[in-house]
C-alpha cells in the first residue's frame, strides 16, 4: 500500500471519517473514495455508499477493469441516556452487536459499575456528555429516563448531530408531550421526525430484556437499510 494512502487512512480513522479503499485488480492501483465528495467516476458513488452501509467489501466492474472496494468505517457507537433497568440488557446487547456503548446518567446510584460492568459510564449531565461524545453518522442515541430534564437536552444535541439513529422511550402520550416541548424549544418538524418514539420495533415487548431486543432490532434495521 502506498505510504500516502496508509497515512490518510490513519487520519480518517482518527477523525471518524468513512472512506472506501478502491483497488484495481488488474494493476493494483489504489484510491480513496469518500462517497459524498466523489467528483469524478460518478458510477462509484452509489456502489461505494452501499459498501459502507453493508460494512462488506465487494468486487465491482468498471470501464477500466474490476475494482475491489474495501470499506473503512468509524466504529459504531451507542449512547444510552439513563442508567435504568432497560439500559442494562440494552448495553450488553449493544456491546455484543459491535457497538462501543456509553451510558450517561448524573445519578450515580443508577450509573454504577456494579450495575453496568465493563460499560463506559459518564455521570455528567446529558448536555455536557453529548457535547463531549460528539455523535457522528455511526452513532445511535437512545434516551430512557422519562425525565425531560435528562432526555430533552440529549435529544436536542442528538438532533443537531448526524447520528444515524435517535430513539426515545415512552408511550405515545409521552412522545406527544415530548414533541410539543421540542417544538417549543425551536426544533423543526423534520428534525423531530428523526426520533423513533415510542422507541423499538412493535414486537409486543413487555420485560426490560424484550424491550431492549426491540430497540436493538430497530437500531440494526436503521443502520442496514
Amino acid at each position: 500500500m502506498d505510504a500516502h494512502i496508509l497515512k490518510k487512512l490513519v487520519e480518517d480513522r482518527a477523525e471518524k471519517r468513512a472512506v472506501v479503499l478502491a483497488t484495481r485488480l488488474t494493476d493494483g492501483i489504489q484510491k480513496l473514495l469518500y462517497p459524498p465528495e466523489i467528483k469524478e467516476e460518478k458510477w462509484l458513488i452509489e456502489v461505494a455508499s452501499e459498501v459502507l452501509a453493508s460494512d462488506k467489501g465487494r468486487v465491482v466492474e468498471g470501464a477500466d477493469g474490476d475494482w475491489f472496494l474495501n470499506p473503512f468505517n468509524p466504529p459504531l457507537r451507542l449512547i444510552l441516556v439513563g442508567a435504568v433497568h432497560i439500559a442494562q440488557p440494552l448495553a450488553r446487547m449493544g456491546s455484543l452487536s459491535g457497538y462501543d456503548v456509553t451510558v450517561v446518567d448524573p445519578r450515580t446510584s443508577f450509573a454504577s459499575a456494579e450495575r453496568f460492568p465493563d460499560i463506559h459510564l459518564l455521570t455528567d449531565w446529558p448536555d455536557e456528555a453529548m457535547a463531549a461524545l460528539a455523535p457522528d453518522a455511526r452513532t445511535a442515541v437512545v434516551t430512557l429516563t422519562h425525565d425531560p430534564k435528562l432526555d430533552d437536552p440529549a435529544l436536542q444535541a442528538a438532533l443537531h448531530s448526524p447520528a444515524f439513529y435517535i430513539g426515545a422511550l415512552g408511550s405515545k402520550k409521552t412522545h406527544a408531550a415530548r414533541v410539543a416541548r421540542l417544538t417549543e424549544a425551536g426544533i423543526g418538524e423534520q428534525d423531530i421526525a428523526r426520533i423513533h418514539g415510542p422507541v423499538g420495533l412493535a414486537i409486543g415487548a413487555k420485560s426490560p430484556a424484550e424491550i431492549a431486543i426491540s430497540i436493538m432490532a430497530q437500531i440494526t434495521e436503521t443502520l442496514r437499510k
